[in-house]
């Protein structure tokens, strides 16, 4: 029986994420952990988050899960989520300015003041609910789910990967921005699959099934 290791370090809709990849876990045994050695013998890695980027990097610091994430995204399926996937960049706007972990070269922007859609009518900020997800790459996360899927966000800043080939998907609010990155044993969402119904089920299957290799 392979293991997932859902992170636990106080920042994360934990029980949301953990029931959903359980729903489609096909013998995947799923824990939630905060403990570094939990984590390191586990086969697959997912990292939740939800709130403000400082408290996530502090919280990583108090718990001892810095060296372990670095360590475990490099060498199988490693998959962040929200914040989780934010905290994966170089560095975030939020704060003042937030170091974060630099496993995929970028940063993280806050939604500009004053957007307006196509109609003229006012965004609000942060970004929440349904919207379309464009992917711009074939990847194994991407297996059964159509172009301009709809999935769940909540989020006030997005990622800007250095590198455009880190973007797996984009959507638009209303400029288009990176939903979703790719790089190597590592996917990253800014939405929520455990709140986006079929499509977001099928992607944690998809990563349940992955063995972290990309092919082009």
């Amino acid at each position: 029986m392979t293991s997932v290791a859902v992170i636990d370090y106080g920042m994360g809709n934990l029980h949301s994420i953990s029931k959903a990849l359980e729903h489609v876990a096909q013998g995947s045994k799923v824990i939630i952990t905060s403990c570094p050695d939990e984590i390191a013998r586990a086969d697959r890695v997912v990292f939740p988050g939800v709130g403000a980027i400082k408290d996530c990097m502090e919280a990583l610091e108090k718990s001892s899960l810095v060296d372990v994430i670095k360590t475990v995204a490099k060498d199988r399926p490693f998959l962040g989520v929200c914040l989780g996937m934010q905290a994966l960049l170089d560095e975030s706007e939020e704060g003042g300015g937030v170091r974060c972990l630099g496993l995929i070269p970028g940063k993280v922007k806050h939604f500009e003041k004053g957007l307006v859609d196509g109609a003229g009518e006012k965004l609000k900020v942060p970004h929440m609910g349904w919207n379309n997800v464009h992917q711009t790459v074939n990847h194994p996360l991407w297996k059964d789910i159509p172009q301009e899927a709809r999935f769940y966000f909540v989020h006030s800043y997005y990622a800007v990967p250095k590198n455009a080939e880190n973007s797996a998907a984009v959507t638009a609010y209303p400029e288009s921005f990176s939903c979703a990155l790719s790089h190597k044993n590592i996917f990253a969402a800014q939405f929520h699959p455990e709140k986006s119904q079929t499509a977001g089920l099928q992607l944690l299957e998809n990563f349940l099934g992955w063995d972290g290799i990309v092919t082009k």
